[in-house]
C-alpha cells in the first residue's frame, strides 16, 4: 500500500497561552510507495511523531489531507498498524494471547489465528516462548512480541515510533537484523521515527530529514545498498556521514532534551572517528612515501 503526505500543517494549544496556537507542522508533503521501508529522522520538535500519528488517523492535521492506497485517511484503520516506543502489551496477557488479541478483535477464526500465531512466533523465534506472561520477558523479547502483534492481521502499512529506543546497544543491532527479515517477507509498506542515523540507513530506503522549522524537509535520501546491509561497506559509511552532517546542520547546537544529547554525542563520536581514519590514512600514505 503506498502512503501520500500532503500538505499537512498541524499546531496545538501553547501550554503557555491559552490565547494562542502553536505550529509544529507547515505544509508537509512526501509520498512512500508500496513495500518501502521510509524513515523520518530529526531532532526532538520536528514533528516526527506528530506526523506519524496523523497518517496513523490518531490525530486529523489543521489543513492537507494523508492518502492510504488512494483512499483519505480520517481515523484509525485495520489497514494501518502503530507500534509503540513503550511496547503497549498487556502484562495479564500470556505472549500468544497478546499477539491474538487483534486476531480477535478482526473476528478471525479460531484456527487461523492459531495457525498464524504459530507462523509468527516461529518467525520471531519466540516459539518456546508463547505461555510465558510479558513480565517474565526480556526487553529485547517484549519488543519483538510487540512487532508480532503489530504484524498479525497482516496490516498493509506499519507506523512505528522508536520501537527500538528502549533496548541497549547490541539489542538494537539485533533486533534491526531480524526487524528487516521480517519485513522483508512481508513487503509490508513501514514508516519509522527514529532519531539514530546508524538505524535509519541500516532499515531504509530512504530517509526522510526534518527540522525544527516546523517539520521541513530538509533532504529525502535514497539509500541505494543492497540487503542485507553491511555496516562495514565504504559505502555504508558515507550515508552515515552525509546524514549526520544535515543532522548537524538541524540541530545547530540547539540541545532540548536526552533525545538531541543522544543525537549530538553520535554526531561528536562520528567526527571523531572519522578524524581517525583520516589521520590513520594520512600516516600510512607518509611511511609509503618514505
Amino acid at each position: 500500500m503506498s502512503i501520500s503526505v500532503q500538505n499537512i500543517s498541524k499546531s496545538f494549544k501553547d501550554r503557555r497561552s491559552s490565547k494562542e496556537n502553536k505550529l509544529i507542522l507547515k505544509d508537509i508533503s512526501f509520498d512512500i510507495s508500496e513495500g518501502e521501508f521510509v524513515c523520518l529522522l530529526g531532532p526532538s520538535g520536528c514533528g516526527k511523531t506528530t506526523t506519524l500519528s496523523i497518517i496513523a488517523g490518531f490525530q486529523s492535521p489543521d489543513s492537507g489531507k494523508i492518502f492510504v492506497n488512494g483512499a483519505q485517511v480520517n481515523k484509525p484503520g485495520p489497514d494501518r498498524a502503530f507500534m509503540f516506543q513503550n511496547y503497549a502489551l498487556f502484562p495479564w496477557l500470556k505472549v500468544g494471547e497478546n499477539i491474538m488479541y487483534p486476531m480477535k478483535k478482526q473476528k478471525m477464526p479460531k484456527e487461523k489465528r492459531t495457525e498464524k500465531l504459530q507462523e509468527l512466533l516461529k518467525m520471531a523465534q519466540l516459539t518456546e516462548y508463547e505461555n510465558y506472561y510479558v513480565h517474565e520477558l526480556s526487553g529485547g523479547m517484549k519488543q519483538r512480541v510487540a512487532l508480532l502483534r503489530a504484524m498479525a492481521c497482516d496490516p498493509k502499512v506499519l507506523l512505528m515510533d522508536e520501537p527500538l529506543g528502549a533496548v541497549d546497544f547490541q539489542m538494537r543491532q539485533l533486533l534491526q537484523v531480524q526487524l528487516e527479515q521480517m519485513l522483508q517477507q512481508k513487503k509490508t509498506t513501514s514508516l519509522m521515527v527514529t532519531h539514530d542515523v546508524d538505524e535509519a540507513v541500516y532499515l531504509s530506503d530512504r530517509v526522510i530529514v526534518m527540522s525544527r522549522d516546523y517539520g521541513k524537509i530538509l533532504e529525502d535520501l535514497h539509500i541505494d545498498l543492497p540487503r542485507p546491509r553491511d555496516r562495514t561497506h565504504v559505502k555504508y559509511h558515507n550515508y552515515v556521514d552525509e546524514l549526520t552532517n544535515i543532522l548537524k546542520n538541524a540541530l545547530n547546537g540547539d540541545v532540548k532534551n536526552d533525545e538531541d544529547k543522544d543525537l549530538l554525542e553520535f554526531i561528536q563520536k562520528s567526527e571523531i572517528e572519522k578524524n581517525r581514519l583520516h589521520n590513520a590514512l594520512f600516516a600510512d600514505e607518509k611511511s609509503e612515501r618514505q
